[in-house]
């Protein structure tokens, strides 16, 4: 429309005179309609021409249309004003809240007219909502992106002012206005749009909505976190806000179980790797740095989530640490997990555990990189989840720990990590596998309760594989090597489960159970598993910590440092050393024995018989360690061991130090006076009879035999004065019987009993005897003495004969076909039943009645025969 020209400066327009009171306009003639046009029958069109002139006569009108537009944001006067004041109310507040100049900002007097009209009518609320995302459609399209930014402030207004109930008739079009502005290819509108919808997540809703969808802002928040953007700057605001966009939609939809349900697989695996990407990829810089955002926006989410939700979170982290080669760092996948054991809930913990466990079982045919990351990963969720127990599945961790180590052993034999012999791998990596799982081992046990560390220990023990005893853990091409192996491993990890295991009852931290097979190894040939078995030992009874302060036997040991026990000990301590101080004695007796032992088990014997001192010691049990301690000066002079004079040297220097320290610890003062002067006397003449000459890097031994004076000696006469007259004299006559080990508790490695030689040794079976030909036997008495002569050892002279007898027996065992092993442990129990009926006939036979006639013999109740009837 033609502008009205503006008059000279000064001139005014005169005002129109007002009309007389009761005079009034006069009506005006009313326009002609326009005709309308005659109805087109059906089936008939205009032609071509028609329609031009019907578009050409719609011009004027999109001409008006657009004119009244741009005289939106101006102030309304003539025939303008009067088409804009015939607008609708809401219409008209919507776009007064528009400046002249958008960089002005929101008119505020008008927004709070626009707010209070929202309140006053709810009703109004979707149409004010529809018609400024409407007014934001516009104003992007035409690219004025200032308009944009006041719509969307005013929509955000608009929502914090509206009360919870009728918040729902401005989100339809809110959410769409946001959809709208993520779609734009401007950073800044995508930065705009994710604030906004965090500012609508943190509204808490009473009103439940069913038709909302979330889906498209998970897709789109987790692609800004994905940005590449040239700009390094844009780029991290821009993957900020995806961050805080996701973290407002899990704070949206994670509480309301009618909203999208967000811990579906399918958003899960966009959401985690998006934040993962980030953690990974950037460091902690500053408050509002990626990674920071990331881990608040993980933990947050990892919070919310409950019992069924862990395993849907968790996964894709698995997926993308295989997918990106992340296990190999082990940095950064420790980071993540440490995360998430700190997140969740401590209850769902072991659910985490059995995922990486799972996990590690799925990729056993993967480089030994990977493997060890995992459960490199697995050693340090245990150390987080010490608060409480892995699960319900105790020992099916360990299993599958321990089933790892068998196939690290299986593929460092072999060289390959799988089965096709196409994947190579090195002894060093397998190596740092298996000191990862072994680490993991003690990890996840230090985490449980005593009672389960016990079951634990015992689980292991029998896994360790025993020639002739337990089955071979490792694959049947394994061998004797992989045996060995795993037997190192294996014992490795019960050194690791002992170290930290504290109980004040030793008769269930050591039953028999678990003794008997852990003793059994101290007389292997492998130097190695009989140094593990001494530090397994020592760990279990060192239940005060001192092993740490004996590891290095000196004469000159000051005994402050040692935490004493105050109290005498307990009754289950004495139950403990009564029965099982003999196996403790005859093993530490042999490990002497043995000629491959090195400073290491010297210094191990000695802690262990140190640390038995401290924690078991009594009168009785002083005066046995006194035993034991001549005897074992005894075999290193002995000329029938064929030990070195290392060995002899190493032997005496065990008895000078123990012998200083446990003279300390109540014996009276006359048994360290003679200890100290024998030790005196070695320093002058014999220092290489003293440990701190032994055991030391550059030793000087003499050549050739040793010879020992006996001025050098522990004398068991002045040891046996020194302790008349103490409340040890009552046990003194013990000390005039040598100290010899007990023949008849076998190892079981060198000499193990299989059941049929088990009944050569308790019965001997004569021919004489046989119960075909035997005629009946004449009248005995069985006394103790009798059956005590039938297992009492034979004498020294048939030791020899007998562990030969015995090797060839585990030889003939181990190589002779089935049918004849078989065959003979059939002849033999055929003799011990016969045996055993004459033992039970002389048991049961009635005593000689007074007139000498012995009475007829009556039928045992196991040989009569009832009728039918009478058995029930």
């Amino acid at each position: 429309m033609p502008s009205m020209p503006s008059l000279p400066r000064g001139v005014t327009m005169p005002s129109v005179p007002s009309m007389p009171r009761g005079v009034s306009m006069p009506n005006f003639p009313r326009m002609p309609s326009m005709p309308s046009l005659p109805r087109m029958p059906r089936g008939l069109s205009l032609p071509r021409a028609a329609a031009a002139v019907s578009t050409v006569s719609q011009t004027p009108r999109r001409l008006l249309q657009d004119c009244c537009s741009v005289l939106d944001h101006q102030t309304p006067g003539g025939v303008c004003g009067c088409c804009w004041a015939l607008r609708p109310r809401y219409k008209r507040l919507v776009d007064n809240i528009f400046p002249e100049d958008p960089e002005d900002g929101l008119v505020k007097a008008n927004m709070e007219k626009l707010t209070f009209f929202a309140l006053s009518a709810p009703e109004k609320l979707d149409r004010i909502a529809a018609y400024l995302s409407e007014r934001l459609t516009r104003e992007l399209n035409r690219h004025r992106y200032g308009y944009v930014c006041i719509a969307m402030e005013a929509m955000e207004q608009l929502l914090l002012a509206c009360h919870c109930q009728s918040i729902n008739l401005l989100v339809e079009s809110f959410l769409s206005t946001l959809r709208l502005l993520l779609e734009a290819d401007r950073p800044h509108l995508h930065i705009l749009a994710t604030n906004a919808f965090v500012k609508f997540a943190n509204i808490e809703e009473d009103t439940a909505s069913y038709h909302r969808s979330y889906d498209f802002f998970v897709s789109r928040f987790s692609e800004m976190c994905h940005s590449e953007h040239e700009d390094a700057d844009t780029r991290n605001k821009i993957r900020v806000s995806g961050i805080r966009g996701l973290q407002g939609v899990v704070r949206k939809t994670v509480d309301d179980e009618l909203q999208v349900n967000i811990w579906e697989p399918r958003h899960m695996e966009q959401m985690v790797p998006a934040l993962l990407v980030n953690l990974q990829q950037h460091t902690h810089t500053g408050s509002g740095s990626p990674a920071e955002q990331t881990e608040v926006c993980f933990r947050e989410l990892l919070g919310r989530a409950a019992y069924g939700h862990i395993n849907n979170a968790v996964r894709p982290v698995l997926m993308h640490l295989d997918s990106h080669s992340l296990w190999e760092g082990r940095s950064f996948a420790v980071q993540c997990f440490q995360i998430i054991m700190y997140s969740i809930q401590s209850q769902h913990s072991h659910l985490v555990i059995q995922q990486l466990l799972g996990h590690l079982d799925a990729n056993s045919r993967s480089p030994a990189s990977v493997r060890a990351g995992i459960v490199e990963v697995l050693s340090e969720a245990a150390v987080i989840e010490a608060t409480g127990s892995v699960g319900p599945t105790v020992l099916e961790v360990f299993n599958t720990l321990l089933r790892q180590l068998r196939q690290s052993v299986d593929y460092q034999l072999t060289g390959y990590y799988d089965n096709a012999g196409e994947h190579r791998t090195t002894s060093a990596e397998e190596k740092t596998l298996q000191d990862a799982v072994i680490r993991t081992i003690g990890s996840f046990a230090n985490t449980l309760p005593v009672y389960q560390r016990s079951e634990v220990m015992l689980f292991i023990m029998g896994k360790i594989p025993v020639p002739g005893i337990y089955p071979a853990l490792g694959s049947p091409n394994a061998g004797v090597e992989g045996s060995r192996m795993i037997q190192v491993m294996l014992l490795k990890s019960l050194l690791q489960v002992s170290e930290r295991y504290d109980s004040s009852n030793l008769l269930t931290a050591l039953p028999s159970s678990f003794l008997e097979p852990l003793l059994s190894f101290t007389l292997m040939e492998e130097e190695e598993i009989r140094l593990l078995v001494l530090s397994i030992l020592t760990s279990l009874l060192d239940r005060r910590h001192n092993a740490a302060r004996l590891t290095c036997p000196s004469v000159t040991f000051d005994l402050s440092l040692l935490e004493l026990k105050e109290d005498r000990c307990s009754r289950q301590d004495n139950l403990f050393i009564r029965k099982h101080a003999q196996r403790l004695y005859r093993h530490a007796y042999l490990t002497c024995r043995e000629e491959s032992s090195g400073r290491s088990h010297y210094q191990a014997l000695f802690t262990l018989l140190a640390v038995v001192s401290l924690e078991l010691a009594n009168e009785e049990v002083v005066v046995d360690l006194l035993r034991l301690v001549l005897a074992l000066q005894e075999l290193a002079l002995s000329n029938q061991e064929s030990l070195s004079v290392f060995n002899r040297c190493g032997v005496h220097a065990v008895c000078a130090a123990f012998l200083h320290l446990l003279s300390q610890l109540g014996p009276p003062p006359a048994l360290h006076q003679h200890v100290s002067q024998v030790i005196e006397r070695r320093h002058s003449n014999a220092s290489h009879l003293l440990p701190e000459v032994v055991f030391s890097d550059k030793h000087r031994l003499p050549e050739g035999e040793l010879k020992v004076d006996e001025a050098f000696l522990f004398v068991q006469s002045k040891i046996c004065e020194a302790l008349t007259g103490s409340s040890y004299s009552a046990h003194t006559e013990r000390l005039h019987t040598p100290y010899t080990p007990q023949i008849t508790d076998e190892d079981r490695l060198s000499k193990r009993k299989s059941i049929c030689d088990v009944i050569s040794l308790q019965i001997d079976m004569d021919p004489q005897y046989c119960p075909d030909d035997q005629q009946k036997p004449q009248m005995e008495q069985i006394t103790f003495e009798t059956l005590k002569s039938t297992i009492e050892d034979r004498g020294g002279e048939e030791e020899e004969e007998e562990r030969r007898r015995r090797m060839q027996l585990v030889e003939r065992f181990q190589k002779a076909p089935f049918e004849e092993i078989a065959a003979h442990c059939g002849s033999r129990s055929s003799l011990l039943h016969a045996k055993l009926d004459q033992v039970f006939e002389l048991i049961v036979r009635p005593p000689p009645s007074p007139s000498g006639l012995s009475p007829p013999r009556s039928t045992p109740l196991y040989e009569m025969k009832f009728p039918d009837l009478c058995v029930y």
